[in-house]
């Protein structure tokens, strides 16, 4: 098969993409199945953007230590790192409606367990820890599942643009969720945190089982798990775009995103803010990231998605560099915002790139594959963690990422596109 390079048009034999081609961007929402797959990934979006800023002010309220924090969201990415190429083969054997199905259900039982036993006075520290890692393992299969779902609903042609709303989405509850999980944690406590995020797991239950959309599960051939994961592995060796994307994406999720699970401890320490205020100063990043997303929507052609991911990955790192050393709330915030809208090109061109780029037999491999690079992040919370503990988390922060513009310099020559 024919692959075009980073920043062509690929031609791809999805049975939709010849209807797909040039349809207006309103149009993605007259699909019944896109819709769904939106909302469900409207609700888990937001559940997780509640839940982190919740469990991050609780945590750090009860024990008083920053780098018990950062373990938390280490805990939702560890399932990334140790499960997430499995993920992409088992979502190949599977229905995928089937799969989301079960994802989102065992999220539910998860957020009304902690529910409960913040009714009974009786959560501790360690079923947050349980719960994150358990949650983890639904964000390692969106990639594979649900959004390999979505790509397929649309079709290749349009997959660029159902990425800039997905992601756009994301970044609104980026904005709004941190703003919710604050309130709510301030007005009814940790209990009414998990309880409501229970019931929007529900609506995202419902959604998922109004799916049209079915795809054939791949029959067994006798190939075992492990050499489909090594196939993969092979295929994204072999093909410096997709190399190249998997590096920046380490980069990314090892020294600039994991600065997000540092913004309460910052908010509350540094900067003297309330739970209310933390909630406001984190929905900055989604603010803006939204507002990016918009932006990419409306002017995203196939020769700019490259600058997009690399040009999100430099301003995200210098800019939340600037936001911790900011000595004032509104210059945190302008920064967080600034550092959101930039990053936004990441975001939406990660998967897009992937999608693009890899033969459709091989898709839900590789986006399982990505999920892996995603899930280094623990490595990052880790190395900010212990950062935070020995030189202040703004001094950590700061230099986070400064040592992520470092190591994409270094590596170049690895995903430089003219090198």
């Amino acid at each position: 098969m024919q692959k075009a390079g980073i920043g062509k048009e690929m031609k791809l034999p999805d049975a939709r993409v010849a209807q797909s081609a040039g349809a207006p961007l309103r149009a993605l929402f007259t699909n019944s199945d896109f819709l769904n797959l939106w909302i469900a990934g409207l609700v888990t979006f937001g559940v997780r953007w509640i839940e982190t800023i919740a469990i991050g002010v609780f945590v750090y309220q009860q024990q008083g230590s920053a780098f018990l924090v950062a373990s938390m969201m280490l805990l939702r990415l560890l399932p990334m790192a140790l499960l997430g190429a499995f993920l992409g083969v088992w979502a190949e054997r599977i229905e995928r409606r089937t799969a989301l199905v079960l994802v989102l259900s065992s999220s539910f039982a998860t957020s009304l367990a902690l529910g409960l036993l913040a009714l009974a006075g009786a959560l501790e520290i360690w079923h947050l820890a349980v719960a994150c890692f358990i949650n983890g393992l639904g964000w390692a299969a969106d990639n594979p599942v649900r959004r390999m779902m979505m790509g397929q609903v649309v079709g290749a042609d349009r997959m660029s643009t159902a990425m800039s709303i997905d992601v756009g989405t994301n970044n609104a509850s980026r904005m709004l969720g941190p703003i919710l999980g604050g309130m709510l944690l301030a007005s009814a406590g940790i209990e009414g945190v998990f309880l409501f995020t229970a019931l929007l797991y529900l609506v995202a239950i419902a959604t998922s089982l109004r799916l049209t959309y079915r795809n054939e599960a791949q029959a067994t051939t006798g190939e075992s798990v492990l050499s489909r994961v090594a196939a993969s592995i092979s295929l994204v060796i072999s093909d410096r775009r997709l190399s190249g994307i998997m590096i920046i994406t380490l980069i990314y999720n090892i020294f600039a995103w994991p600065a997000t699970s540092m913004v309460p401890v910052i908010g509350l320490d540094r900067l003297l803010l309330g739970p209310e205020g933390v909630g406001l100063l984190a929905s900055m990043d989604g603010i803006g990231a939204l507002l990016g997303a918009f932006s990419i929507a409306l002017c995203a052609r196939a020769d700019r998605y490259w600058p997009f991911y690399i040009g999100g990955v430099i301003s995200y790192c210098g800019l939340m560099a600037l936001f911790a050393l900011a000595p004032h709330p509104l210059l945190a915030g302008l920064a967080l915002m600034l550092a959101g809208w930039g990053g936004s090109g990441f975001s939406i061109m990660q998967t897009t790139l992937v999608f693009l780029a890899t033969p459709p037999e091989m898709r839900s491999r590789v986006l399982g594959l990505l999920s892996v690079c995603i899930g280094a992040g623990p490595i990052g919370f880790l190395h900010l963690g212990l950062m935070a503990e020995l030189i202040g988390s703004h001094y950590a922060v700061a230099l986070s990422g400064c040592e992520g513009l470092l190591v994409l310099w270094l590596t170049r020559r690895w995903w430089r596109r003219d090198s």
